[in-house]
């Protein structure tokens, strides 16, 4: 039984507007960026694995604290996929031949989204388990 109260209107809909323009920020940047396609699927790649571990990661920690039994394999690949995840994108950047400004931007937007991925996935699982009551 979960002990946590139901998050706030507004703490939903400021984790669905950051997830919502993070993503659309990298995805919109990657549109317009002046790179060869295998370049833009690469990071298109990794934001997708990165919005996917960390939801992963969250869950895993969510589950283990509730006491819902999640084996070490699986806990540490998730740790593992997201700091791949970030440390991917730390190499293309590092590598890109993009101006600092644009490092910057992928960086702040990938961070952003996967913050509020997992700030989403919290307030989904919040919801659900939480029964409504009707007056």
């Amino acid at each position: 039984m979960s002990t946590h109260s139901r998050p706030s209107g507004a703490f939903i809909g400021a984790s669905w507007t950051a997830l919502l323009l993070g993503a659309a920020a990298f995805l919109v940047g990657l549109w317009n960026a002046q790179m060869q396609l295998n370049e833009k699927g690469y990071y298109l790649t990794l934001l997708l694995y990165g919005l996917f571990s960390a939801v992963s990661l969250q869950k895993s920690v969510r589950d283990r604290v509730e006491g819902v039994r999640v084996t070490g394999m699986y806990f540490g690949l998730c740790w593992v996929s997201t700091a791949a995840a970030i440390l991917l994108l730390a190499v293309g950047l590092w590598n890109a031949t993009l101006a600092p400004s644009e490092k910057g931007f992928y960086a702040m937007s990938f961070v952003l989204s996967l913050f509020a991925a997992v700030a989403v996935q919290k307030n989904v699982r919040d919801t659900s388990a939480i029964p409504v009551e009707v007056a």
